[in-house]
């Protein structure tokens, strides 16, 4: 009886460790996942970041050839954003209206 009980248990330990170990390579993918599609992200947003650089070089290009004074007309959003109580600074203190918008 006591061989048996014994089988028992260990076929029962290895059960659980197959188990834990397909469980594992489970996650052990889905982490793999994870990260090519975060490293996929980084490199859209470092796009995006560097278009939206290029955008803003040209407007404010295209602002001094009108003679459009850039810093007032910023300044003059964002304190009207500041008095609507719809400020999208984010905590950082970077603007992300215009991100959002390009």
């Amino acid at each position: 009886m006591g061989l048996g009980s014994t089988a028992k248990k260990l076929q029962t330990v290895a059960e659980t460790a197959e188990k834990l170990y397909a469980k594992l390579n489970e996650l052990r993918e889905q982490i793999q996942d994870m990260r090519d599609t975060l490293e996929t992200t980084n490199e859209r947003v470092e796009q995006l970041e560097t278009e939206n650089a290029h955008q803003r070089a040209l407007i404010e290009a295209l602002a001094r050839e009108e003679g459009i004074d850039v810093d007032e007309v910023l300044a003059d959003v964002e304190s009207s954003e500041s008095s609507d109580g719809s400020n999208d600074e984010s905590s950082d203190g970077t603007d992300e209206t215009v991100e959002a918008s390009t």
